[in-house]
């Protein structure tokens, strides 16, 4: 069999509804080289491996079971069960595009110094659902969205780094880093993040580039349960949290952490009251406000835990 040029990897945990849509939409690639599928079960308890063994008769398909829970490890094993240079990872309740492998193939061949590439998300609503009232298109960004334009484009800052349901990796810039810090990324129902915003950051430290790529589309479907506020809310607090924790690693612990963080709640919360009459946009900023509090809460505990060290 000729070398594999490109792996596609699911990692996924209990999500046996939408797991054989995302698997089908990657083995019907329309990919001119060969390339494999991997399936990194993470500790899954519903039916992942019987949605997975009723594939199994396809060489393109392998599948690894993670018993330690926690996306970045999943990813880490993904990698290393993987034989691809590059590495193109999908979530486990998203469909890719037919030529999603072709596009990051294409682009990583031809550029040498690209490290990291994503592509367009859009989103798939439950059977009979709308966008609610209540949610402004910015926080669709929180259902995975994301799109910067019709035209690849090279980011220069974090904040626009590609979402990681639809991304790709260069495998020897994954490995000069150490791999996805286990620190950050969704662990179960814990909604830690702000994994690729890290990578993004190294990557860009070191030189590297990080592309955008529209026509690696992908389709992510939002689980009815993320349409209640209370889910935003909390994704809301534990990316407060996530940001906390990256400044920490980066070596920016201290007690400034508790000033950016005040003055951020209080810009909310002003905010917040500036859109009273504007559910959509007043629900948006409350988000913002009460990630904030996520945010103060890790930083209180790590200051109590350096203290306590002392």
């Amino acid at each position: 069999m000729p070398d594999i040029q490109i792996s596609a990897i699911i990692c996924t945990h209990n999500r046996d509804t939408y797991l054989g849509a995302a698997i089908d939409s990657l083995l019907a690639q329309d990919f001119a080289a060969n390339f494999e599928v991997v399936v990194v079960d993470n500790g899954s308890s519903d039916r992942t491996c019987e949605v997975v063994a009723q594939r199994a008769s396809n060489p393109r398909l392998k599948y690894v079971f993670e018993p330690i829970v926690g996306l970045s490890v999943a990813r880490n094993t993904g990698a290393n069960v993987a034989s691809g240079e590059i590495l193109a990872y999908l979530d486990d309740d998203a469909v890719a595009s037919d030529r999603w492998l072709q596009v990051f193939y294409d682009a990583f061949n031809n550029n040498s110094q690209l490290a990291i590439a994503g592509g367009k998300v859009t989103l798939l609503w439950p059977q009979g659902v709308r966008q609610p009232q209540w949610l402004s298109s910015g926080l669709t960004s929180n259902l995975g969205a994301y799109d910067l334009g019709d035209s690849p484009i090279l980011i220069n800052q974090p904040g626009l780094t590609p979402r990681g349901l639809n991304y790709s990796i260069r495998r020897s810039f994954l490995a000069e880093i150490g791999g996805f810090d286990p620190h950050l990324g969704r662990v179960g129902k814990n909604l830690l993040s702000n994994e690729e915003l890290q990578m993004t950051e190294c990557a860009l430290q070191q030189g590297w580039q990080v592309a955008y790529l529209p026509e690696a589309l992908v389709a992510h479907n939002v689980a009815p349960e993320r349409l209640n506020r209370s889910w935003f809310l909390n994704r809301g607090w534990w990316q407060g949290i996530s940001e906390c924790y990256r400044e920490q690693l980066a070596g920016k612990a201290g007690i400034s952490q508790l000033q950016w963080g005040s003055e951020r709640f209080i810009r909310g919360l002003y905010k917040a009251s500036q859109y009273f009459f504007d559910p959509a946009e007043r629900f948006d900023k409350l988000v913002y406000t009460y990630c904030q509090i996520g945010y103060l809460n890790a930083a209180i505990q790590g200051l109590l835990s350096t203290s306590n060290k002392k």
